[in-house]
């Protein structure tokens, strides 16, 4: 969904994506997107054990649905070479007690060593704001629908006529491609009726968050409440207005959360609109199957693997260098909501991705829904070190349980 967010890819066709890059050895790769994997063991990974192993599996299931019912657009297993379909299969019927040797016995940790030497982590959530189906003084900003010919390019993924920097483009009658607009250029009309709004909402500053997280809620006048997903990007690369703000002195580094900025935004309209601008990312939506009461009942939004997310199990990752449905298990620190940070030991799922989610140690934690997940999501900013789980071979998972490797070794 975010971040930008990141966050949010529907199941669009494969048809408007190129795709991930060809499969590989990713279990004997040196490195991924310039990171060493280390092979270790589970009693390397700090605070394993305390895990609720029952909680990642449920996350991890379902994830699994659109691999085990095999919708090619959702399934991971080209990208980067990780085939999780075995794993998925293993999973089935596994009792939550079980949970812990399921992991421990289907997947092989791995630490991944960025050149940096630790990952970073950020946050991000589902803004619930007001909304209109029309425009009105009141509500006058939009959230556009993802234009009929947007193509996604996967990294190092080019078109003639198009920036290599650029991870989307637009056909044209020809069947050549052009590049997409910016945000600016959006802004004053370049994508015409090709874009049009699916909602309103009050404020521009408010409609920029959404692009950030990649998704929300939005409660309408006549007290209904529709779900808005990300449905692709522009392509342009992500800027950070909080950090240029940071950077120009305007709000302090210590200062900086989502309600500053957001407050910043309020009180200097014309200079906010020049600011957002500066970052020529721009996010599509998508509303979310109404008739589906589904959607209303998940505990988040649907990210970019086409399923729902988990709060405090689902991570944005890069999308570029990680399959969706991949095991990870995160070590550091992590805030709440009233900034208290306690240690962070937890297994997560990559099941969402984000224009700002860039490098294979990098990764977007989602806290839930509302303003109270908003404040605690702006506060996580952290160094954090990154486990990969990697399936094992299908032979191996198959296996009888007396025949199967321990211990991730």
């Amino acid at each position: 969904m975010r971040g930008a967010r990141r966050a949010l890819l529907l199941a669009l066709g494969a048809a408007m994506a190129l795709g991930p890059p060809p499969v590989a050895a990713l279990a004997t790769a040196p490195d991924v997107g310039g990171a060493r994997l280390e092979r270790v063991a589970y009693t390397d990974l700090p605070g394993w054990e305390a895990d609720d192993h029952a909680a990642a599996l449920a996350a991890f299931r379902v994830s699994c649905d659109p691999i085990l019912e095999g919708r090619a657009a959702l399934r991971p297993a080209a990208a980067a070479g990780v085939d999780l379909l075995a794993a998925c299969r293993a999973a089935q019927g596994v009792a939550a007690g079980d949970a812990r040797a399921y992991f421990e016995r289907t997947f092989v940790p791995h630490r991944v060593i960025p050149p940096s030497g630790r990952g970073f982590l950020t946050g991000y959530y589902e803004p619930e704001l007001a909304g209109s189906l029309v425009r009105t003084p009141r509500f006058a900003t939009p959230l556009r629908a993802r234009p009929a010919d947007l193509v996604t390019l996967a990294e190092g993924k080019t078109r003639p006529g198009v920036d290599g920097s650029l991870r989307a483009a637009l056909t044209d009658d020809a069947g050549g491609f052009r590049p997409a607009p910016t945000r600016a250029e959006i802004e004053e009309g370049a994508l015409g009726d090709a874009a049009p709004p699916i909602v309103w909402l009050e404020e521009p500053g408010e409609a920029f968050i959404v692009h950030v997280q990649g998704s929300a809620r939005i409660r309408l006048e006549d007290g209904r409440v529709l779900r808005v997903g990300y449905a692709g990007r522009n392509g342009h690369p992500y800027t950070s207005i909080g950090r240029l703000l940071v950077e120009r002195g305007a709000i302090d580094r210590d200062a900086m959360s989502l309600e500053r900025l957001l407050g910043w935004l309020r009180e200097n309209p014309e200079e906010a609109r020049a600011l957002m601008r500066e970052n020529a990312s721009y996010i599509f939506f998508a509303v979310l199957d109404a008739n589906d009461p589904a959607h209303d009942r998940a505990p988040g939004p649907t990210g970019g693997a086409g399923v729902p997310l988990t709060p405090g199990r689902s991570l944005a990752v890069d999308r570029g260098l990680w399959p969706y449905g991949l095991p990870f298990w995160l070590s550091g620190a992590l805030p709440d909501a009233d900034g208290v940070v306690h240690p962070l030991a937890r297994l997560m799922v990559a099941q969402d991705t984000g224009s700002a989610i860039l490098g294979p140690a990098r990764g977007d934690y989602f806290v839930g829904s509302g303003a109270r997940a908003g404040t605690r999501a702006g506060l996580i900013r952290h160094a954090t070190d990154f486990f990969v789980l990697l399936p094992r071979p299908e032979a191996e998972i198959a296996a009888p349980p007396a025949l199967r490797p321990g211990n991730g070794r």
